[in-house]
């Protein structure tokens, strides 16, 4: 290669690397909040985050990638891409928590960067920017990916089809064919995702803007969306897996519309019927869920968005138009409508608290428009949010002095209040958020002095900072809160999970080797299944929640112990585990006595014990 060759390749790559500057920034910010986050601590939770990982798991060992299956039973609740996507994680890098974490991590990058492409090709790059910063720094979005839950990719799949829907429409598009195939993708993963809804949310938002524009009527929509192609699209990616769950899944169909306890009705009606219409009616079986108040559920995005929810009143001056004519009107239009829906549909339905992120990147870039406009509005909310920053400095500083030279026995989980109510309480997202005490912050020093030093420095930064700094300062203040949030979560680690007695179980396995039994549901202890590699566990009294219906399928393992069968297994010769949490330990105490419950390690306010004291 020539000296000028490699001189102009140079000044290509710069010239490239400055034009997208913004696009990296924002992948920069989601990269330090999200794939960062990725490396424990914190480890996978109990509950469903560790089981997420586990089916993955499964899928790639067995090779079965059509059923997924915890435990070896049929867990027919949801579509198999995102297991997919972390089994091929798994296969590229090995069975760790991180590699289960990747996925959804390097779907929450690309979803901060459809925001920021968004908001530029609507509002114009500095819209488009920030944009993909509120979106980066969300505290919603923080939140409800810490889990392993398919929702985050199924917004990315929503946005994908309604941008495409947008491009595909652009009288100044010269390939609107390449952008309706790139909407049937979206949809397409929407359902592989999440089911049914990935193609109701974004279908329902292109339905109600023909409708609501006239355009339904004209040839040119159809013209561009190519429907029919799109549909073959769709269901040419779709249906293969759903026919072969059918048929691995037997019966085929069952169109019974009520639940019966203890009958096995096949894939089809467990996936369409139970899944879908008994879940939105409330009469999902079994009934193993709870739903937020539904005015929570609409002002908690005060919070998902803060800050930047301060700037919402900078939204109603953008041009919300039946007849948009161009490209910042339809997409308003579009916005709004994709909004509306999504939280009408869930405000009729049961809810949890990350079902309305479908949400998130319409409001992101509303939001991102609104900031990029020049109106006193901002100034208010910069002040706004000075002053709210600079009060939540002094609260977290306030809990630091109070708990500065409180003692910290044990783990977390000695300070905190468990509720009695688990149903009621631990069956919504954020249901542990109520087991914090005030003794329980002196086992977060370090959090909540990033906390107190990123809210100082917000609110004085903020202040002191005019037009594009003011919103570069929040991205700081927010991306060291979230970190902060992070290294409070890896505190919470012995509480939400198992990952301490697994290793404890995996050491005294390797020397004494035993029947493992899990007391209650299989999620009680998911984190011990994936880290201990637990396989054919037996769960005491766990025929409940979301393994009770593929319990009943044909050839189902018998994983499942009464009380009777458990007395006399722990008191057989052989050796056997048992892992409870302590507010059951005394019924496992007068069922065999505390006598013969010799403990093997204790976190968490969890037990690994064992019917047999250590050989000597």
């Amino acid at each position: 290669m020539t000296p000028l060759t490699r001189n102009s390749l140079s000044s290509f790559l710069s010239s490239w690397l400055v034009a997208r500057r913004h696009e990296w920034l924002v992948i920069a910010v989601a990269a330090v909040v999200f794939v960062s986050a990725c490396f424990p601590p914190p480890r996978l939770m109990d509950d469903v985050d560790a089981a997420q990982a586990q089916i993955a798991r499964a899928m790639l060992e067995t090779g079965d990638w059509v059923t997924p299956r915890l435990n070896g039973i049929a867990y027919l609740e949801k579509p198999p891409l995102k297991y997919w996507l972390i089994a091929l994680s798994f296969a590229a890098f090995g069975v760790h928590d991180w590699a289960a974490r990747l996925p959804i991590s390097f779907g929450v990058v690309a979803l901060c960067w459809l925001a920021l492409r968004m908001g530029a090709w609507a509002f114009g790059a500095r819209a488009g920017f920030h944009s993909g910063l509120i979106l980066a720094t969300s505290i919603g979005l923080f939140l409800f990916t810490r889990v392993l839950i398919a929702d985050v990719l199924l917004t990315l799949s929503v946005a994908l089809a309604l941008w495409a829907f947008l491009r595909a429409l652009d009288p100044e598009e010269l390939r609107p064919r390449r952008w309706s195939a790139a909407m049937a993708v979206g949809l397409a993963a929407g359902f592989l995702f999440k089911g049914l809804i990935g193609l109701v949310f974004p279908l329902a938002a292109i339905g109600l803007y023909a409708l609501v524009t006239g355009q339904w009527r004209q040839r040119e929509l159809w013209r561009r969306l190519r429907p029919v192609t799109t549909s073959a699209i769709v269901l040419g990616l779709t249906l293969p897996w759903l026919v072969a769950a059918m048929a691995c899944n037997p019966p085929w169909l069952d169109f019974a519309l009520t639940s019966e306890p203890g009958k096995y009705r096949g894939f089809f009606w467990f996936f369409i019927f139970n899944e879908h219409v008994l879940r939105f009616l409330g009469r999902r079986y079994p009934r193993d869920y709870n739903t937020v108040p539904r005015l929570w559920f609409w002002l908690s995005h005060l919070v998902w968005f803060f800050p930047w929810s301060l700037f919402l009143p900078g939204v109603a001056r953008l041009r919300l138009t039946r007849r948009p004519s161009s490209r910042a009107e339809r997409t308003t239009l579009l916005a709004v409508l994709w909004i509306g829906f999504v939280m009408a549909f869930f405000s009729f339905s049961t809810t949890q608290e990350y079902y309305s992120l479908p949400i998130y990147p319409a409001v992101a870039v509303l939001l991102g428009a609104a900031l990029a406009q020049d109106g006193r509005f901002q100034a208010v909310g910069r002040w706004a949010t000075s002053i709210v920053a600079g009060l939540a400095a002094l609260a977290a500083l306030a809990l630091l002095i109070v708990n500065w030279n409180a003692p910290t026995p044990g783990d977390i989980a000695q300070a905190l209040a468990k509720s009695d109510d688990a149903y009621a309480v631990y069956t919504l997202s954020l249901g542990h958020m109520g087991d914090l005490t005030l003794r329980s912050f002196a086992y977060l020093r370090l959090p909540l002095a990033l906390a107190a030093l990123g809210f100082l420095i917000g609110a004085v930064s903020v202040h002191l900072s005019g037009g594009r700094r003011a919103w570069l300062a929040v991205t700081g203040m927010l991306t060291l809160l979230l970190v902060a949030a992070r290294i409070a979560l890896a505190a919470f680690d012995p509480y939400l999970g198992s990952y301490p007695l697994a290793q404890a179980l995996v050491v005294a396995q390797r020397a004494q080797p035993g029947r493992v039994v899990v007391d209650n549901q299989y999620y009680a202890f998911s984190s011990a299944f994936f880290y201990a590699d637990l396989k054919g566990a037996l769960l005491l009294n766990g025929r409940t929640t979301n393994l009770e219906y593929g319990s009943y399928a044909p050839g189902a393992p018998d994983v499942f112990l009464d009380d009777e069968r458990f007395v006399a297994l722990w008191r057989a010769p052989e050796r056997a585990y048992l892992l409870v949490e302590d507010v059951r330990r005394p019924r496992i105490e007068r069922l065999v006595g505390a006598a013969a419950l010799h403990c093997v390690a204790a976190s968490g306010g969890k037990f690994l014990l064992c019917n047999q004291p250590k050989a000597q």
